[in-house]
């Protein structure tokens, strides 16, 4: 998976996102030291061990881990060989393939439960952990519909856990100085900004033909709440993100980073109705997303910032002008990442809030830093879960304060692509509803096999 990233790279990252800002660099701020309390071991379940869940399986080890939960069997058998080699002469993690039957016979054992699935299973896990009043980690995106992300926002708030998304760069620092320069004036008004992704996930047509599930692989619990269908090609174990029953597509798979520093920066959540559209697009079906989607949101004034238009683009090749000529000015390309269009110049991010800069240098010159004064995280995204979790703290992309609100706005960009290329739609915050186009609505949640439900 290109945007994996491993804890050493994104600890990298992390102290790269400290970057250049005309002559000056921002500093990483000082680690504090391990207080006996953050020392107590947690008691955690890992449900998806491999791929992204390897970063979950690592964090476990460092703790107690309680069970783990893979539908593959040689995935599995990877996991427990890291946990021999780690935690020699340990009791072994107990081993699922259904996280509803390792939660109902583990849960007055765990301290936190770790989710790194597909995403027609973050809701699902996630919310079944909460209702026990145990903490829960999601890969991002938050969930696989909007409905989804508002239902376990709720959840977290009316049973009071920690929660947390692993949109990482909302632990660095990057997009802390981003949020913390802007909101200085960095750039003036920002009018507009432009995101590009790097990758362009959908196609075309229906379910391919069945054939036998792998020995070693447990399908009907891959399959879990969504429609059941014979196993075939390009799911199991990454394209999945090209389908809708499984997937969220381009936006789901990369907003939750490459867009969190202008979700943040922009106050976008105190917007109380907005609009989307999809302005060009190919390719789409039934079953899979459409590709290479043009996506304009715009947003009114909040507070004291104007009415502004953000713009996506699911791949490099579909850069505009606006954009091009950036480059030319920065001398460099951005091929992932945002670019911030203010009344007095541009700034940049990439896909985790790393190399941010100010441009024109003239305007990097002129404008004074402003001291930090936005809360730091306690390292990636797990971490700093552990931390609040041991120190009755509040994680910092928590379900019910940001991520849920922040995936839900990247949602209703689906809307818009099922809509169709110039069909505004109308996007209702509070009601969860396009207002002009009723029949997007069926959209917004989906159906469960019985046994999968999420109560939305």
């Amino acid at each position: 998976m290109r945007n994996q990233t491993t804890r050493r790279e994104f600890i990298r990252r992390t102290a790269a996102a400290g970057a250049t800002v005309g002559a000056l660099q921002f500093a990483v701020p000082h680690v504090l030291a391990e207080s006996d309390q953050d020392k107590k071991k947690l008691r955690v379940a890992v449900v998806g061990v491999g791929g992204m869940g390897g970063y979950g399986l690592g964090c476990s080890l460092g703790e107690t881990p309680v069970a783990f939960v893979d539908i593959d069997d040689h995935t599995m058998a990877g996991a427990l060989k890291q946990f021999r080699e780690r935690q020699p002469g340990k009791p072994e993690p107990k081993v699922y393939y259904d996280y509803r039957k390792m939660l109902d016979e583990c849960h007055k054992e765990l301290d936190v439960v770790l989710v790194s699935t597909p995403d027609h299973h973050h809701a699902p896990a996630c919310i079944r952990a909460i209702e026990r009043g145990i903490p829960a980690f999601s890969q991002k995106p938050l969930a696989h519909n909007i409905a989804e992300c508002r239902a376990l926002a709720q959840a977290a708030r009316k049973h009071n856990v920690p929660t947390q998304m692993g949109n990482q760069g909302h632990c660095g620092e990057g997009y802390r100085r981003l949020v913390e320069c802007i909101w200085a004036g960095a750039i003036g008004t920002v009018l507009e900004t432009h995101t590009i992704f790097n990758r362009d996930f959908g196609g075309t047509g229906g379910i391919p033909p069945g054939k036998p599930a792998p020995a070693h692989v447990h399908w009907n619990e891959w399959i879990g709440p969504a429609p059941y269908r014979e196993y075939h090609d390009g799911l199991h174990s990454f394209s999945w993100r090209s389908w809708r029953k499984f997937g969220t597509g381009t936006l789901g798979d990369l907003a939750c980073h490459c867009m969190d520093g202008l979700f943040w920066a922009l106050k976008l959540r105190e917007v109380k109705a907005y609009t989307i559209e999809c302005l060009s697009q190919h390719g789409g079906s039934e079953e899979m997303f459409p590709q290479s989607n043009v996506i304009k949101f715009e947003f009114p004034a909040r507070g004291d910032q104007p009415p502004v238009k953000i713009f996506t683009y699911d791949n490099k090749g579909q850069k505009p002008q606006i954009v091009k000529d950036f480059e030319k000015m920065a001398h460099q390309q951005v091929d992932e990442g945002t670019v911030y269009v203010g009344d007095k110049g541009f700034m940049v991010t990439d896909a985790y809030g790393g190399g941010l800069r100010i441009l024109p240098e003239a305007r990097a010159k002129e404008f004074k830093l402003p001291k930090p004064s936005l809360p730091r995280a306690h390292g990636g995204p797990i971490e700093d879960l552990f931390w609040a979790i041991r120190n009755n703290g509040t994680p910092c992309s928590n379900f019910a304060d940001y991520s849920g609100p922040f995936t839900e706005m990247i949602l209703t960009g689906q809307l818009a692509m099922f809509a169709g290329a110039g069909n505004k739609v109308e996007w209702d915050v509070a009601g969860m509803k396009a207002t002009n186009n009723d029949a997007l609505n069926q959209l917004v949640h989906r159906s469960y096999r019985q046994g999968w439900e999420v109560p939305v």
